[in-house]
């Protein structure tokens, strides 16, 4: 399969939780979203966004860097969220379950590049860069899977 792009720039965080809000509906068990970028970058806010949206109320929605991983029971599946940050081997993913949860839930994935090569090619990938204003973020978002474009059309402006 080719690779497909798309690039966006966010010029506030409310721009970006509305990329969020705008996916949510559209996803379902088995969506995995790699969320790459650095510290400070967006993706936890993006992610929490996502989950509220998903599960339609306002929930608190901590960053999982310290607990690794943080689940939430929605209707038709859970929705996992992973911060990699601090795992040092491809082991400690598999011990965490996290690769079952890539085919029958919604994976938010912070630091995918831990995955090593259990990283799913099925996945969307989400880059955050800052950009020269405060808020400002360039999403250079990447997949190869079809079921992805369907998804990601309300944000092709």
């Amino acid at each position: 399969m080719s690779a497909k792009n798309l690039k966006i720039t966010s010029t506030s965080a409310e721009h970006t939780a509305s990329l969020a809000a705008l996916l949510a509906p559209a996803l379902s068990a088995g969506d995995v979203i790699l969320l790459h970028g650095d510290v400070g970058g967006g993706k936890t806010h993006f992610a929490r966004t996502l989950i509220q949206s998903i599960l339609g109320f306002a929930v608190d929605v901590p960053s999982p860097t310290f607990t690794l991983v943080q689940t939430y029971p929605a209707s038709a599946c859970d929705i996992w969220h992973a911060d990699l940050y601090r795992l040092t081997s491809v082991q400690e993913v598999e011990e965490l379950g996290l690769t079952d949860a890539f085919e029958t839930d919604i994976c938010l994935v912070e630091w995918p590049d831990r995955l090593g090569d259990l990283m799913p090619e099925h996945a969307l990938n989400l880059v955050f860069e800052t950009g020269t204003a405060d808020d400002t973020r360039q999403i250079s978002v990447a997949w190869t899977d079809t079921k992805w474009d369907g998804k990601i059309s309300r944000w092709k402006t």
